[in-house]
């Protein structure tokens, strides 16, 4: 599975005491989440307030099941947004594919074992 970069389970594991199915019924719901709509629905809307709420919900998220590249690129456009950027193209363009990526590694990994 090609989880470097996007997944680092074994911090995430740490964080639920190593119980891999708690940590699977985590990424389920993360699933069933609809994160990136939200984060661009915001953006299309230019209410940079939501925007802002939405990025930092899925930073949140994405920290606690240690879905690094997500995380990291929350953190970039939560930059973006209090420094007043106008221009998102690019970022939110690599924040849907990171997303839509990590979505699959991540069933994957539901599905796993």
């Amino acid at each position: 599975m090609d989880t470097i970069d996007f997944i680092d389970i074994d911090a995430a594991l740490k964080r639920v005491g190593g119980n891999m199915g708690l940590y699977k019924r985590l990424l389920n719901t993360f699933t069933s989440g609809d994160y990136s709509e939200k984060i661009l629905s915001a953006f299309q809307n230019s209410d940079m307030e939501d925007a802002d709420r939405q990025v930092h919900a899925l930073k949140g998220v994405a920290a606690n099941l240690s879905l690094i590249k997500l995380h990291n690129i929350c953190i970039e456009l939560e930059k973006m947004i209090k420094a007043g950027e106008s221009d998102f193209t690019t970022i939110l363009s690599e924040m849907k594919a990171d997303y839509e990526k990590t979505l699959t590694l991540v069933r994957e990994l539901i599905e796993a074992n």
